[in-house]
């Protein structure tokens, strides 16, 4: 059980670099920093936006529309590490 509950939360912590990194490669795109023309730089956004859209969409749907800016990944992010603090707080003291 121990073992489950360290890698859910390492999962967790690897998908908030997965979510900064396609912001971080977003705003390098948007300012033509990368090009999109390059495979590779193509296939890493590919990657993050496969991993991180769907959950994304889903709260884009219940924010409103403030044109260019984007919140979603800042609230998906505060939810990824709400739920590991209810982890840490709630589920370990369980387990321990």
């Amino acid at each position: 059980m121990i073992a489950i509950f360290y890698l859910v939360l390492q999962i967790l912590k690897l998908y908030s670099y997965v979510v900064i990194a396609n912001v971080v490669i977003s705003w390098l795109i948007a300012f033509n920093i990368l090009n999109t023309n390059n495979r590779f730089v193509f296939s890493i956004l590919e990657l993050t936006y496969r991993l991180t859209d769907p959950f994304l969409n889903r709260i884009r749907r219940f924010l409103p529309n403030l044109g260019a800016l984007d919140i979603s990944p800042i609230i998906l992010l505060l939810l990824i590490w709400f739920i590991e603090m209810c982890m840490k707080l709630y589920i370990a003291p369980i387990i321990f």
